[in-house]
């Protein structure tokens, strides 16, 4: 058991031995109880030094290492859901060497990703994908005649979604061969009953097994029906003894568990044996998160993830605090709170990110009003919109990536009736380390497109607070879209004021050209426009523009440039666009916004500049957009069109 995170790189002789899977299988059996030890703390170091996802891993290093060793990766197809536990298999995979550049620009992804290894079967990022991509896989084998074992690595918690029931179904209709392993490590979905049920598991997993129950359900096609049932039934009665077999056979899958997977000596064989059958096959095991690390155990939440361990300083001086800003997900929260004090109606509403979506206070103080759904977005809005029709203030807490995952559900079963649904999107824009599969990109364009619907974005931490008290007292669908992370310092008043909804606000005043800033971008806008002598203009709608605005700021200025973190394709610029072509007015406008692109990952402030979207980028895009009209008057010979 590992009590303290290394800072010095620990000797791993046998790990370092480990350049792929390959190598891995060259290794006597007895050897892998002591890789696992050195792959542990050798995760534990790599960690500490870039910081990212960590109980997850630490709680697979045993099941990564029997996986690699008795599946021929990467002609064997893996694939894990979510891959918040995927570093284990990127040491074991060929890249132990490269794990100091993790979710860092140009280095390693933190998830599983299909352009940097053959190991990486899958991109994932997301929950709940594992058991359909695989099962798609094992069809394209079987339809190919290639001879190749595809597995899917989901946790308890994935398991909450439809989709991945989904996919049991189907792969149940299909029969096609695969394993699904189960990891369950928070959920008590079923009671382990030690030896008696390793001993069953090892049974119901082994040829012999097998063999004979396949022999004798051909048997009892003979004999009666009754004869037949009767066998049925006993069979179920002596797994029931001992694992929650039922439903999963109900479903079509043979299930054979739960097992303890941090066991090797139970793992690798119940792993080779399941190789070799056919069908769909279920594997559950028990694992703990954090495993072999003291205060991961008893904190699993608390070290889902972890940012980078820095060194004491060598001089002996205490180290220099930063003076700490508010995120924006605990301004969410204590907002939340705030207003459940005025509001007895309002509840609140999380797909299973009620820490990541700063509700915890809320959780705890108003616990008959919080509902965690787990991972089930699409439940989550419908659930909301049957609140909404019957006397509820539903607040929907949700990642901006994670709301694509319910856009049925938001347009038909709340924006199409007009309910009165709050939602707090968080993770809206880039997301820095995390990367492309959580960047909130989308929304803006995704969102404005609907009737009914309210969009704000605002600029600082008091705008948030403000726009979310706005946007709860609208009788309708609203949303307040909000980034990951801390904000420029604004202080926040406490006194929560109702917004007149669609009106901006001009920030600088300025000549000739004017910036309409939609969000948080708006202290790199002012910046830029000191050097221009622009007009900036906060204009914290999206739906409903200010369109008073955009009229007088047309009638003004030379040049409108837009400005906003979602995509230009279909974003706030396109929206103001939009609107000037309706009105017939034709005038120049740059929109300025994340590109046609998906961005990888990286520190945020870096992503924001090599897109252009700093104060420097904005000032180089502004100048070379004036230098083109400039030339364009000058071959025509005429004024800037009106």
């Amino acid at each position: 058991m590992f009590q303290e995170i290394p800072l010095t790189r620990p000797a791993t002789p046998l790990l370092d031995r480990i350049d792929s899977p390959a190598d891995l299988r060259r290794l006597d059996e007895a050897e892998l109880a002591t890789l696992a030890l050195q792959l542990r703390e050798f995760l534990l170091y790599t960690v500490g030094q870039t910081g990212g996802h960590f109980g997850a891993g630490l709680g697979v290093v045993e099941l990564t290492v029997a996986l690699h060793y008795i599946y021929d990766t990467p002609e064997d197809r893996l694939v894990w859901d979510v891959g918040h536990q995927c570093y284990p298999h990127k040491i074991l995979t060929g890249r132990r060497e490269r794990m100091n550049g993790m979710r860092k620009a140009k280095g390693l992804a933190g998830f599983p990703k299909r352009e940097e290894s053959p190991y990486d079967t899958f991109g994932v990022g997301h929950s709940s994908t594992s058991i359909s991509a695989a099962l798609g896989m094992a069809i394209a084998a079987r339809q190919q005649n290639i001879d190749r074992h595809t597995v899917a690595v989901i946790g308890d918690g994935a398991m909450t979604a439809g989709m991945a029931f989904e996919a049991i179904t189907h792969a149940t209709h299909t029969g096609a061969n695969m394993l699904v392993i189960l990891n369950d490590n928070q959920m008590s979905i079923s009671k382990s009953t030690g030896g008696l049920n390793t001993y069953f598991s090892r049974m119901w997993a082994s040829k012999t097994y097998n063999q004979i129950r396949s022999g004798g359900k051909t048997v009892l096609k003979k004999f009666p029906r009754s004869a037949t049932d009767l066998a049925a039934r006993l069979e179920e009665y002596m797994k029931g003894m001992v694992s929650p077999a039922t439903l999963f056979e109900e479903l079509g899958f043979n299930y054979i568990g739960p097992i303890d997977g941090h066991d090797l000596d139970v793992l690798v064989p119940t792993l080779r044996n399941l190789r070799e059958l056919p069908g769909p096959q279920m594997l559950h095991i028990r694992t703990q998160k954090g495993k072999g690390f003291g205060p991961a155990e008893e904190d699993p939440v608390g070290f889902h993830a972890i940012s980078k361990i820095e060194p004491k300083p060598s001089n002996g001086q205490a180290p220099i605090v930063k003076p700490t800003l508010a995120k924006y997900q605990d301004i969410f929260g204590r907002w939340l709170c705030d207003q459940a004090e005025q509001s007895p109606e309002l509840v609140a509403i999380t797909p299973a990110m009620c820490e990541g979506s700063g509700m915890l206070d809320f959780s705890e103080r108003f616990a008959d009003r919080f509902y965690d759904v787990a991972i089930a977005e699409q439940h989550a809005l419908t659930l909301a919109a049957g609140m909404a029709c019957d006397g509820l203030k539903p607040v929907v807490a949700i990642y901006s990536t994670f709301l694509q995952r319910a856009y049925d559900q938001l347009i038909h079963d709340i924006a199409l009736q007009n309910l009165d649904v709050t939602f707090g999107i968080d993770r809206a824009g880039l997301v820095g380390e995390d990367g492309p599969t959580h960047a909130g990109a989308f929304d803006l364009s995704f969102l404005r497109c609907i009737p009914n619907m309210i969009v704000m974005a605002p600029a600082d931490e008091n705008e948030t607070r403000q726009m979310l008290h706005t946007a709860y007292h609208y009788p309708g669908p609203a949303a307040v879209r909000y980034p990951r992370g801390t904000g420029p310092g604004v202080s926040i008043e406490q006194d929560m004021q109702l917004m007149e909804i669609g009106k901006g606000r001009i920030q600088r005043q300025g000549q000739k050209i004017a910036i309409l800033s939609f969000g948080t971008l708006l202290a790199s806008a002012l910046n830029a426009a000191e050097e221009l002598d622009a007009t900036v203009a906060d204009m914290r709608f999206v739906k409903p523009l200010d369109t008073d605005l955009i009229d007088a700021l047309a009638d003004d200025y030379d040049l409108l440039v837009t400005l906003e973190e979602n995509v230009i394709a279909g974003g706030a610029g396109s929206a103001v666009s939009e609107y000037l072509n309706q009105q017939n007015r034709w005038m120049p406008v740059l929109q300025l916004g994340l590109p046609d692109a998906f961005i990888d990952h990286g520190k945020h402030a870096q992503l924001l500049s090599d897109i252009g979207l700093d104060t420097q980028g904005i000032l180089a895009s502004i100048r070379q957009r004036t230098a083109q009209i400039a030339m364009f008057q000058g071959n025509s010979g005429g004024g800037a069109a009106e």
